[in-house]
């Protein structure tokens, strides 16, 4: 039958009058509605000569005549009402198995419709709509209650797309009405069962100790098992799974296939991790990678990532860890891998980062293919309910964002769930966009195993201490539903419980699952951790001149008949004089100089921020746009033959999401140099989160290495608080035992060599770079062609102004922007009493070039110059760790905002610093 959706929303005495007006002439009407009209009139006339309905008469010559408007006004009631159910039948479902649910004014009677008990045992054609051929009005709503109303409510009407609403509509309700077959049943019966064995031999043989048992929502693994061994059926080769503690260790067991064994040493602190480069982490929050074989035989590789206690956190990297793999391993073919986020019902509803990365799903830079959406929800957030814990409906009401349908289902009909999660893997692999599964459960005990949920939810926990677990009902279900060969399976199901039970109590060995290595892996096996030798000097990272010339070449030219704006078409023109006529490059150019050439080593890179094709400061324009056409040219794209690709992505306006995003991307591939740029440095205080649990200690928890580079603007200007400072001593504060690299580069030659270290190193390590905004254009950060083809990064930089050490007076040690102030004044005057020495690596700290420039200036007065606020910037990070120097500090004072709003106090607390610097 056709989508008579249009229907839904007229009015009846509206629908009445186009029906007149279609009797008295057909043509008068739009064609929708007539086709709708003659199926109403066929069918129910056809039904009236039958005797099979009361209302309209027949026809002397044999036919049927018009039906009359009040049993057209009925028929459309009923197919309102069917409507309705589909669109707002969730709203009654029985989805809670531990209490009544809310009334949320499905407004589902029969008389919002128009209809009654009068009507009930009248048939209607409209019953076709469901699959209902001449059914009274009592089976079509009993049908529809069984649908749209029983443990599972459906949420898909706000999709626009009727192509995918309608495959929703289809193929729920042919779900709804289909058993599983025996085959089925016992894999759900078996999952169900080693869920259960699982929480209920941690609880006894561990008792009190925190694992953030999955008891009330074992339906869980079933769900798993069956929505990876669908996907794989539609083509999924690898499944990326994040999830924060509840249920964790039991996903692991039971999914990911880690032995009993292992769970087991890590209980008992058995496992202990190399911890020369670290801490480690509590057992709930480890990753774990495996590959496993479904029923039918199909290989896939499972990744469940590591996360820390901040919950959704680890949702972003997830997304950019599968985006990455899919475009390293599949040739970003995605429907062969699939992200699986796994969510509390109060972190899913109370975290932001799920919006930001339910934004990216669709974006081009950000896309993986769609993501499942599993929520186990317990109804409760710590011991917050949920009444106070979120506004909207549902938990999961950010779906609608995207029109990612929903599934709210039951936990204690664990076939249900197990039904919406294939068709949850169908959908994916179907239309590769986001879909939510809502798993209504419980939480047997408190937040952990040592709470005492009761303190705050006496009445609730009253209810649950009764309930029997999901295995338990199941079981039930069989014995009194099933046919004969259900209750046999589930009476040996019983029986292969206690005794799997009782082998775990005996402590049965597992064997570990085979495990081969993907191309990836491999390639950071080959890599070794970091020493604090390694940071001494820097590795050769220069190039051959003859690659320099062909590669600026390269950047510098663009299609024939391409027309770039005409200024940026100047500003690369100028570029070129700069280097004919100086033999200089800028900033600008030596950045994309260190992408070109690792791209032409066969290396990938990826960037992406918020306006990075162009440069927040207008510097960059990696990407060229055409001036007529608005067409784009990636001036990284046509270098060589055979380089590596470079992806280049204007991000959403998010940097928790982004950030997290790139972090996942490249933990999945050593071999490839990411970038994220902020806009303006500090706005990467949005992202605090992802720098504390990642980028900062992953290594350490996890020996997970990552080679992250962040870019963040940070200079003052006069800009104001907001614009001047990246809080570079924030990152300072998270340094040690050489977790990450902290740079404040000034020439565009040491900035190219810091990129290419990057990927040169045979580690990886995250760079953070606070990098120029206005000295992008200075002179002084130009570099000669020479200083590219030989040598590598320098962690220091002597005064190139000071000819004779010998009459030095005082060394001023600065970073960044600092240096081309205090160089102004010390040029300008003439000053060869006093050098300038630039940090450009803070951390690791380059103790020993420091002291050999000490002893170069014997005699001479150090001090440290900033021109952050005391209590800011690197001036408490190098009094802990620079102690080998006498130094005093020269700075703004300390400071609660990071800088004035006014430009005129602004220049006056500049010029302070730099005058008390010369003149101290």
């Amino acid at each position: 039958m056709k989508d008579f959706s249009f229907v839904t929303n007229s009015h009846p005495a509206y629908i009445e009058s186009l029906y007149q007006d279609f009797l008295k002439d057909p043509n008068s009407v739009d064609p929708d509605w007539v086709k709708f009209f003659e199926g109403f009139d066929f069918a129910v006339s056809n039904a009236n000569a039958n005797g099979k309905a009361a209302g309209a008469a027949t026809a002397a010559g044999g036919g049927s005549v018009p039906v009359n408007g009040d049993q057209q006004a009925k028929e459309l009631g009923v197919y309102r009402l069917i409507m309705a159910y589909r669109k707002k039948g969730h709203l009654i479902a029985k989805t809670n198995p531990i209490r009544e649910r809310k009334d949320r004014r499905a407004n589902l009677d029969l008389a919002s419709y128009g209809l009654g008990d009068a009507d009930l045992k009248t048939r209607f054609y409209a019953g076709t709509a469901i699959g209902l051929k001449d059914a009274t009005l009592e089976e079509i709503v009993a049908h529809l209650k069984k649908i749209y109303a029983g443990s599972v409510g459906i949420q898909y009407t706000y999709i626009n797309d009727r192509d995918k609403a309608k495959w929703l509509e289809k193929e729920f309700e042919k779900l709804m009405t289909t058993p599983l077959s025996l085959e089925q049943r016992r894999r759900v019966m078996q999952k169900l069962n080693q869920g259960v064995i699982f929480e209920k031999f941690l609880h006894t043989k561990y008792i009190g100790q925190k694992r953030f048992g999955l008891e009330g929502g074992e339906s869980t693994i079933p769900a798993l098992d069956a929505m990876i061994n669908t996907a794989a059926e539609y083509g999924v080769q690898e499944s990326v799974i994040g999830m924060a503690h509840r249920g964790r260790l039991n996903v692991l067991a039971n999914i990911l296939g880690k032995t009993y064994e292992q769970i087991f040493n890590e209980f008992e602190g058995l496992a202990v991790p190399d911890m020369t480069m670290g801490s480690g982490d509590v057992k709930y929050h480890l990753g774990f990678r495996s590959q496993i074989t479904t029923p039918a035989g199909k290989a896939v590789n499972l990744q469940l990532m590591p996360n820390p206690s901040h919950l959704e956190v680890v949702d972003p990297i997830v997304i950019g860890f599968s985006r990455s793999k899919a475009d390293v391993i599949y040739d970003s073919d995605y429907d062969k891998i699939l992200p699986i986020l796994i969510h509390g019902d109060a972190a899913v509803a109370g975290q932001g980062i799920v919006y930001e990365v339910e934004q990216m799903s669709k974006l081009k830079g950000y896309y993986t293919g769609g993501t499942i959406h599993f929520v186990i929800n317990n109804q409760i957030g710590f011991t917050t309910d949920f009444d106070d814990a979120r506004s909207s409906d549902y938990c999961t009401s950010v779906a609608s964002i995207v029109q990612a349908p929903v599934f709210h289902v039951n936990g204690d009909d664990t076939e249900a769930v197990v039904k919406v999660s294939q068709l949850a893997a169908r959908y994916r692999q179907e239309f590769n966009e986001d879909i939510y599964i809502d798993m209504v459960c419980y939480r047997k005990h408190g937040h952990n195993e040592g709470d005492e949920p009761k303190f705050t939810q006496p009445s609730l926990y009253a209810l649950i201490d009764k309930h029997p677990n999901p295995r338990e009902v199941y079981t039930q279900y069989l014995l009194n539903n099933g046919e004969s060969d259900a209750q046999a399976l589930a009476k040996e199901m019983e029986t292969s419980f206690w005794a799997d039970l009782q082998a775990r109590f005996d402590e049965v060995k597992q064997h570990p699952l085979p495990y081969f290595n993907q191309k990836p892996e491999e390639w950071w096996q080959a890599l070794r951790k970091a020493t604090r030798e390694d940071f001494e000097s820097s590795p050769v990272t220069a190039i051959k001149e003859e690659e320099f010339k062909r590669l600026f070449d390269g950047l510098m030219k663009w299609p024939e008949n391409f027309v770039p704006l005409r200024k940026v078409s100047k500003l690369l023109q100028d570029k070129i004089k700069l280097y004919q006529e100086e033999g200089k490059v800028d900033w600008a150019t030596g950045e994309l100089l260190a992408y070109a050439s690792l791209l032409t080593e066969g290396k990938d890179v990826r960037m992406s921020g918020e306006d990075v094709k162009r440069g927040t400061f207008s510097h960059r324009h990696a990407v060229l746009f055409d001036e007529n056409t608005n067409e784009t040219y990636n001036r990284l794209s046509e270098l060589s033959d055979k380089q590596g690709k470079f992806r280049i992505y204007n991000s959403l306006l998010s940097e928790y999401g982004v950030l997290g995003f790139e972090y996942g991307y490249a933990m999945a591939n050593p071999n490839a140099l990411v970038v994220w740029e902020a806009q303006y440095g500090d706005f990467v205080n949005g992202a605090q989160t992802v720098i504390d649990q990642y980028i900062s200690s992953a290594e350490q928890k996890w020996t997970t290495q990552n080679g992250l580079v962040m870019l963040l603007p940070h200079g003052y200007e006069g800009g104001g608080p907001d614009h001047s400072n990246a809080r570079p001593e924030r990152f300072l504060q998270t340094c040690a035992e050489e977790n990450m690299v902290i740079t404040n580069i000034t020439t565009a030659a040491n900035f190219f060599h810091a990129l290419r270290r990057q990927l040169t190193w045979q580690f990886r390590k995250p760079l953070i770079n606070f990098s120029p905004k206005a000295n992008l254009r200075h002179v002084g950060a130009y570099s000669t062609m020479e200083e590219f083809t030989h040598g590598g990064f320098k962690e220091v930089l002597d005064d190139p102004f000071i000819t004779d050490a010998s009459v030095v007076k005082k060394v001023l040690l600065c970073t960044g922007k600092m240096y081309f102030d205090l160089s102004d004044k010390q040029v300008k005057e003439n000053r060869k009493d006093v050098a300038i020495v630039r940090l450009e690596q803070l951390y690791p700290l380059p103790v020993e070039q420091l002291e050999a420039i000490e002893a170069k200036y014997k005699g001479a007065t150090f001090f440290w110059v900033q021109e952050e606020p005391l209590n800011m910037g690197a001036a408490t990070y190098l009094q802990m760790n620079l102690k080998q120097i006498n130094y005093g500090v020269i700075s703004r004072n300390p400071s609660a905002s990071t800088a004035t709003g006014y430009a005129k106090v602004h220049a006056r607390e500049q010029q302070q610093i730099i005058d008390t610097a010369f003149n101290i």
